[in-house]
């Protein structure tokens, strides 16, 4: 870590400004890593007396109140008041410890956020990180919404969440803060390879950039492209389901072509928790679906958490016991 510098900071060149226009008070998650840093910077310069900054302290690691400590003195150093909310994660059978710690995070930004009334919470995930989210997703067979990666905006508890920085490289921020002596923390769990991130990270990544120079950036453009087009398929979805229905009736599913009718079961399915199907099981759905020409037609096909059955005309969704 760096030896923290005690003048105004400079935010000149910084490279992720410019930040969005928005109205009243701003919150900014801040780890106190490179990245946060830069956006904490960037955001005292954008929105000068109107930024807040949280820190989450998971209390996973060692070095967390040191993590803790550095931010509070960055703070000091701003003169940006800091919010620290300590957590404890739970991680039960099948859970995944770094989703549980995410879940936590934001649901407890978006409460934070709500106590300081902040307008919005700025994060601060790069073009690197997209480019992981994207290589992880391909490696699972995603569709568009896996190639969407990150989305630049969305909504949690009702608080309102900005990623401003997801075209910025990470390489360019942290030889920005290293110019300026600008401190942050290396999180030493980010060196952990047992994760995938970190082996994306540490392995494919310098090999990618090495080979296709540009490529973080460029990734980021087609996860936005991606976004885009997917957000056509849930228009076209909503669209369908004017005629026919949520749930779907069968007889009225039937009259749509297949990719119609994969895109609006897909849907449908997206707005009920636990519910997104695999490939093999969407597949294995529609052609019961295409196979339910009598009324004794039975369909029950496990999706997620639970099981996509019929329910006399229509399809319904029931939760199953693990």
């Amino acid at each position: 870590m760096a030896a923290l510098t005690t003048e105004t900071p400079d935010a000149s060149n910084n490279p992720c400004l410019p930040l969005p226009p928005i109205t009243g008070r701003v919150a900014v998650a801040f780890s106190g890593g490179a990245d946060s840093t830069a956006l904490l910077l960037a955001a005292c310069e954008a929105y000068p007396d109107r930024v807040v900054a949280i820190h989450i302290n998971h209390q996973l690691q060692t070095a967390a109140a040191d993590f803790e400590a550095h931010c509070a003195r960055t703070c000091r150093a701003l003169a940006v008041p800091l919010e620290v909310r300590r957590v404890a994660v739970a991680c039960g059978p099948r859970q995944s410890l770094e989703a549980q710690a995410r879940a936590i995070r934001y649901d407890t930004l978006a409460a934070v956020a709500k106590q300081v009334n902040a307008a919005v919470v700025l994060l601060a995930q790069h073009a690197q990180d997209q480019l992981e989210t994207v290589l992880i997703a391909l490696s699972r067979g995603a569709g568009l919404p896996g190639l969407s990666g990150m989305a630049p905006r969305f909504e949690r508890n009702g608080v309102r969440f900005l990623r401003p920085i997801l075209s910025v490289r990470g390489l360019q921020i942290r030889a920005w803060l290293d110019r300026f002596s600008h401190a942050y923390v290396d999180d030493p769990s980010n060196q952990d390879t047992q994760f995938t991130r970190n082996r994306i990270r540490h392995t494919v990544l310098p090999a990618l950039e090495g080979a296709l120079p540009g490529i973080a950036t460029a990734v980021a453009r087609t996860a936005q492209h991606a976004a885009q087009a997917q957000l056509l398929l849930d228009e076209l979805a909503a669209a369908d389901a004017v005629t026919v229905g949520v749930p779907p009736r069968i007889k009225d599913l039937q009259g749509l072509n297949e990719p119609r009718q994969a895109n609006l079961l897909r849907w449908w399915l997206s707005g009920i928790p636990l519910a997104t199907p695999s490939a093999a099981q969407l597949t294995e759905l529609m052609g019961q679906v295409a196979a339910c020409t009598t009324r004794g037609h039975h369909i029950a096909i496990k999706v997620g958490a639970g099981a996509v059955v019929r329910d006399r005309d229509v399809l319904g969704f029931v939760n199953t016991p693990e």
